[in-house]
């Protein structure tokens, strides 16, 4: 399976809250310019999970509509900034699990939210080999390991 972790594109330091701080004009190209990485690499996602902050639901949709993507994300209230790697994995665990039974394969997930959470989740399915930082609208690719709930970092790719 592939695991692929996207951080939301560079987004206003203000906002009525940090939800609420929307993409920039730079954030918004930027996650074209990733989007036209995907497109290259020929790389498609069965299932996209995204924070529920305005500039990660921003980058779904801008990078999902120029990739044609026709499946729904779905928004998952925990994968905020200050969200637990842990709890991710798990639930990454248990949607393989949930697949698997119903015959199902989930092949290529993807996932969108912010720092600290998208380094610390690296390093959480890396079991503390990996922690990366981040640049806005990087994506990086985990080869995870269904049966020993384990990946590897394969690439980290950032705007041009």
């Amino acid at each position: 399976m592939q695991l692929f972790i996207m951080r939301h594109g560079n987004a206003s330091q203000f906002g009525v809250s940090d939800a609420q701080r929307e993409l920039t004009e730079k954030g918004k190209s930027e996650v074209l310019d990733m989007a036209a990485y995907i497109q290259d690499k020929k790389l498609s996602f069965d299932q996209v999970l995204v924070s529920p902050f305005k500039r990660a639901q921003q980058t779904a949709q801008i990078l999902l509509s120029a990739i044609d993507f026709t499946v729904l994300p779905q928004t998952v209230d925990f994968i905020i900034p200050s969200g637990s790697a842990r709890n991710v994995r798990d639930y990454i665990d248990g949607l393989i699990a949930q697949e698997q039974s119903a015959n199902n394969r989930l092949e290529n997930l993807l996932i969108i939210s912010h720092m600290p959470l998208v380094s610390y989740l690296v390093e959480e399915l890396t079991q503390g080999q990996d922690s990366p930082i981040f640049q806005t609208a990087a994506i990086a690719k985990i080869s995870y390991d269904n049966c020993h709930m384990t990946g590897h970092l394969d690439t980290l790719v950032s705007p041009s």
